[in-house]
């Protein structure tokens, strides 16, 4: 969202009088507020503290923390995982991991301003392909290999854009990467827990990606982030990681809670193993409500938003008329926020819907009506 001043960012913060419905955040499965997760992870902070007093390799390591990152590769089918206090760091660190001075990076135009970040640390050189377009990230491939046959290449892309809300073919991606030699980073942070077999993400499968980044903030209802990948890399990254090795370690309440949406996340995916073939994500309803909703608002005459997932991002162009509608949707007791430049591009500014399992039903009915005609 653009830079606000100090009283907009308090008005922003206090809360209205009237609770108003939350079709913002990124608690796509309603796990923060599980009485199991919740229960969890006091449980946790009553038993190691509420913060792990200092950095992994130092005193900042808990049982839970190695049972997490156990759980979590098996669970992803990768080799090995490691947390870190933020998906910012863990993606700073997994680049880092990646590229040099003497690499070529070669990104989506939308990914993470995180991974941008972690291309500028590195001092490799940036290229960009245009947003999904792998006939144009071929071409970069191509083009690099060609002019330096040996040079180390890496690839950044997301399964799942967070102001887009869409999402490249991962497995043509992957085996794009691997025909070129190039390393894949994969951003799951929006992904798991939704999409792909069981909720494991779009990339699980592909073993030829270098690196998964995800986060806990979002599907898993808690906080934190994780990096997996093959035991090489993973064990590149802890000992040579500034953002692994320097840092105070994940607090054990959140690596719990995390754990805790784990396993219920995989027991939804074993009931519905149970009823069908095991080859549906963990929530299919979701997806399915998401389909519905971007259906009821294309006919409602409103651009049909990108994607699949429940991010579902209305484009209406002008700054103005996005924190319009942002103003009628509050005054309807919804919340939905205004997306503007620099985070999206001049002219594409948006109301950046989010669908979530444990919204109530004719929430859209009750969108629609507060949102009006186009």
């Amino acid at each position: 969202m653009r830079a606000v001043s100090q009283a907009t960012f308090q008005q922003l913060s206090e809360a209205p009088d009237t609770p108003l419905l939350d079709l913002a955040s990124n608690d796509y499965l309603g796990l923060s507020r599980h009485p199991v997760v919740v229960a969890t992870a006091q449980a946790a902070a009553a038993r190691d503290g509420v913060g792990a007093g200092g950095s992994r390799l130092v005193t900042g390591t808990r049982p839970v923390h190695m049972e997490l990152e156990a759980e979590l590769a098996g669970w992803l089918g990768r080799e090995r995982a490691l947390l870190f206090p933020s998906g910012f760091q863990a993606n700073l660190a997994a680049v880092l991991a990646l590229a040099d001075r003497h690499s070529l990076v070669i990104a989506d135009r939308l990914i993470h301003h995180s991974l941008l970040t972690g291309v500028a640390a590195s001092g490799a050189r940036l290229r960009r392909f245009a947003h999904n377009d792998l006939a144009q990230l071929e071409h970069r491939l191509s083009e690099a290999r060609r002019a330096r046959p040996q040079q180390r290449l890496l690839v950044l892309s997301e399964s799942l854009f967070s102001m887009e809300g869409t999402s490249p073919n991962v497995p043509a991606l992957a085996a794009l990467c691997e025909r070129f030699g190039a390393a894949l980073l994969l951003d799951e942070a929006h992904a798991l827990g939704v999409l792909g077999p069981g909720g494991r993400g779009l990339g699980h499968g592909a073993g030829s990606i270098a690196l998964i980044s995800g986060t806990f903030g979002k599907a898993f209802g808690s906080g934190g982030a994780f990096l997996a990948g093959g035991e090489l890399v993973m064990e590149w990254l802890l000992q040579s990681s500034g953002a692994f090795r320097y840092t105070t370690a994940l607090a054990p309440p959140l690596a719990a809670g995390a754990l805790a949406a784990l396993r219920l996340i995989q027991r939804r995916e074993s009931h519905a193993a149970a009823e069908g073939d095991g080859s549906t994500p963990a929530l299919p309803d979701l997806l399915k409500r998401a389909r519905r909703w971007r259906d009821g608002l294309e006919a409602a005459g409103w651009p049909r938003p990108a994607g699949e997932g429940p991010i579902l991002p209305l484009l209406v162009g002008s700054d103005g008329r996005a924190l319009e509608l942002q103003s009628q949707l509050e005054a309807a007791g919804l919340l939905a926020v205004a997306i503007r430049p620099p985070t999206v591009p001049e002219g594409t500014a948006r109301l950046r819907l989010v669908l979530r399992a444990d919204l109530p039903p004719g929430t859209l009915e009750r969108l629609l009506s507060a949102l009006g005609r186009p």
